[in-house]
C-alpha cells in the first residue's frame, strides 16, 4: 500500500491530491493518507466519501492523522 503524506498541505489541495492519488489506484486499492488535524480532518475523510470512495481506517497519528482509503468505482 502506498502512502500519501499530505501534512503542512492545506485545503483544498490536500483533498485534490487524495482524490488524484485515487484515480490511480484500481477500484478497491486502498491508499494510506497522512493529514492535519482541524480543517483536513474535518474535511478530507468527508470529501473522498462524498466522491465514493471508502474510509477504512481513521485515526489520529501524533499531531495528525492517518486514513486508509479505498477506491470506489465498478
Amino acid at each position: 500500500m502506498e502512502t500519501l503524506d499530505l501534512t503542512g498541505i492545506p485545503c483544498p489541495q490536500n483533498t485534490a491530491r487524495a482524490l488524484m492519488a485515487l484515480e490511480l489506484l484500481d477500484p478497491g486499492q486502498a491508499l494510506e493518507l497522512l493529514i492535519d488535524d482541524g480543517e483536513p480532518h474535518a474535511n478530507v475523510p468527508e470529501s473522498l466519501e462524498i466522491e465514493g470512495h471508502t474510509i477504512a481506517l481513521l485515526e489520529r497519528q501524533g499531531p495528525g492523522w492517518r486514513i486508509i482509503a479505498a477506491r470506489g468505482g465498478e
